[in-house]
């Protein structure tokens, strides 16, 4: 019985032992690790860092808050540019070979602008100029006038 008892404990520090000297390879490993990582760097090193990538940190809301305010202006001038247009070529005069005359609309972002109305003839060119404001205008337009207009506002196909 004591010889079993013997066998069994002499087993169990066996096993004890294996794990031991598992365990130790496994800290050496990591400690070689650590040791690498932490030996490239003093703590001086470290710190200049920590302050460089703050500075960097600064720097970058800055430039965010600079772009911000450089993408309001563009929307702004976006809104103000005309970006709106509709063409519709005509023939004024049935003696006239070709559709030389034509009617242009061009709108900014409130539907605000002119439209321009060229008639071709054989005397000479004549153009005709209308303001749009909010997508009326004050003059009564011509039925090309008009399908310039409605083109520029969307409601035709271009």
């Amino acid at each position: 019985m004591q010889n079993s008892l013997l066998i069994a404990a002499l087993g169990f520090d066996f096993v004890l032992l294996v794990l031991i000297g598992f365990l130790y390879f496994r800290y050496r490993r990591l400690y070689r690790a650590y040791d690498a990582f932490m030996r490239g760097k003093d703590a001086e090193t470290l710190e200049n860092t920590i302050m460089a990538l703050g500075e960097d940190i600064r720097d970058l809301r800055a430039e965010d808050r600079a772009n911000k305010d450089a993408v309001r202006v563009l929307n702004k001038n976006q809104r103000a540019s005309f970006q709106k247009f509709g063409v519709v070529r005509y023939n004024a005069f049935q003696d006239m070979g070709g559709n030389m005359s034509f009617a242009m609309a061009v709108l900014d972002y409130t539907n605000s602008g002119f439209i321009l109305n060229t008639v071709h003839s054989r005397e000479g060119c004549y153009l005709y100029l209308k303001t749009v404001d909010c997508g009326q205008t004050e003059i009564l337009l011509s039925a090309e006038e008009k399908e310039a207009l409605e083109k520029a506002l969307g409601y035709l196909d271009r």
